[in-house]
């Protein structure tokens, strides 16, 4: 689906990522890992177009993303939702008419100007936020909602986009675990239910073994892992985190109790067997 060949991004002196190659052949949930100024964020803003690539191709269905301009460009960006940490959001505006800006890159200049929705534009956003569970705050100013709940809001924006993949930046960052919980299993479902790509980066180690299907590690803008979370041994971790013997993957942790195995519903769903540290 989506090919990384020796993609490169330098800031002056500096390599924040290096020479970066993989593939990404059928729908996952992947989680890239490292400490910070890894080249984590920078790598999902590139794929994005948010920040230009120095050197390499990214090639999605034999198309490189990083040559494309104008209209072609944005209609990349939407077909590659982006969920960031600190949520994005309008706070002045309702939950709703947040979800429906997800729209706006496809809609016309007078439309987008005006944010002109449709009532069919309202009834996506209605039921992105159901299945989010947060339908009832639909009404309510983004600003008077939790942090987590907001970041459930920029989750159901992007769904608004119909993307072919979802990029998530460190999206429970700034979250207590409950609500780090309650966010990574809407990534996961949309994953499952949707069969879509979703690229997330995340410090966190237990987190990457519960929910990711396949973790990257970086340190230094290098790919230093790249493989199963089963592989994800303290040993590789320290690798990863650049760290000596007394590395502790507690520093590392959301404080969500887990274990990578996962539980298989009649439903014929597959979700992280996970619980919240008390």
């Amino acid at each position: 689906m989506i090919q990384f060949d020796n993609v490169t991004k330098t800031f002056g002196a500096r390599t924040a990522v290096n020479k970066v190659s993989f593939t990404i052949d059928k729908p996952q949930m992947i989680g890239v890992i490292g400490r910070s100024g890894a080249g984590k964020s920078t790598l999902l803003r590139m794929i994005n177009r948010l920040t230009p690539a120095t050197s390499g191709q990214i090639l999605f269905n034999n198309m490189n993303i990083l040559a494309l301009k104008g209209a072609q460009m944005r209609r990349w960006q939407r077909d590659c939702a982006m969920v960031f940490q600190q949520f994005n959001l309008v706070p002045r505006l309702d939950v709703v008419t947040n979800v429906m800006l997800g729209r706006l890159n496809g809609h016309g200049a007078f439309k987008s100007l005006f944010n002109v929705f449709s009532a069919d534009d309202v009834t996506t956003a209605l039921n992105a936020l159901d299945r989010l569970g947060i339908a009832q705050e639909a009404s309510k100013r983004a600003e008077e909602l939790s942090g987590g709940q907001q970041q459930r809001v920029a989750i159901a924006r992007a769904l608004m986009q119909d993307p072919q993949m979802i990029l998530a930046d460190e999206p429970i960052a700034s979250l207590d675990p409950m609500n780090a919980k309650i966010v990574m299993d809407s990534l996961r479902e949309i994953h499952e239910r949707d069969n879509k790509v979703v690229l997330c980066n995340l410090h966190t180690l237990d987190t990457a073994r519960a929910y990711c299907d396949r973790v990257i590690g970086m340190r230094d803008g290098d790919i230093v892992f790249d493989g199963v979370p089963e592989a994800l041994t303290t040993d590789v971790a320290r690798d990863i985190y650049g760290a000596d013997e007394s590395f502790n993957e507690a520093a590392t942790s959301t404080a969500i109790e887990t274990d990578t195995s996962r539980t298989t519903h009649s439903a014929g769903t597959v979700t992280p067997a996970v619980a919240v540290a008390v």
